[in-house]
């Protein structure tokens, strides 16, 4: 039996991985939490095999989440599950000590996989991302400097991208102008830019509008 905990801030999203889970005898959900603190006490309480980690949990940008468990839970085996593309931040989210990282617009069965091979001990790498890995080995490319970039500042990204200005990013994410400010600067250190406009080409070039 393969005890799981979900931790997601969305009560939908963890339905749907409860419907996932259920249909499977050999799997079994020991708790759920809606935020990180509600996380580390599950872990705390009930060791899981496996918690299927939300990539954005309230208070946590990106990866940070992750790093946050793994440093009080350093041996614990964390399914990351996210709303970007593999090509964004899959690679980085094994560096940060995921085991799996699986999207939500992916097919049940693919998180069943990922939880079965990440509780045997293994690491769970999709199709997709296997392809651009062996592509990134083989041409010997360097990763694009966009995927250095926190799920919170690709957010950013393609709202400037888009055209919204400064105060109409803010109100969109619900946050203040001055934290906007403060990441589109760590934005410009980590792609080298200096400008808006530079900002805007960059997001149009690499497809990093939605």
């Amino acid at each position: 039996m393969i005890r799981i905990a979900i931790a997601d801030d969305h009560e939908l999203i963890r339905e749907g991985v409860k419907k996932i889970v259920r249909s499977h005898p050999d799997l079994r959900i020991v708790g759920e939490a809606a935020d990180l603190a509600g996380t580390l006490a599950l872990v705390r309480q009930h060791a899981p095999d496996v918690v299927v980690l939300d990539i954005n949990l309230p208070d946590f940008d990106g990866l940070e989440g992750l790093a946050e468990l793994r440093r009080h839970h350093p041996e614990q085996r964390v399914v990351l599950l996210s709303m970007y593309g593999e090509d964004k931040y899959a690679v980085n989210a094994l560096r940060a000590g995921a085991s799996g990282y699986v999207t939500k617009a992916m097919a049940a069965d693919e998180l069943v996989r990922a939880v079965r091979q990440v509780a045997a001990g293994a690491t769970y790498i999709g199709p997709r991302l296997a392809e651009q890995m062996a592509r990134q080995m083989l041409e010997g490319a360097e990763a694009p400097a966009h995927e250095r970039l926190t799920a919170r500042e690709s957010e950013i990204v393609a709202l400037i991208g888009a055209g919204l200005q400064v105060k109409q990013v803010a109100a969109e994410l619900g946050i203040s102008v001055s934290s906007v400010n403060t990441y589109r600067n760590r934005i410009f250190r980590k792609l080298g830019l200096h400008s808006n406009a530079a900002l805007i080409r960059y997001a149009l070039k690499h497809g990093l509008v939605v």
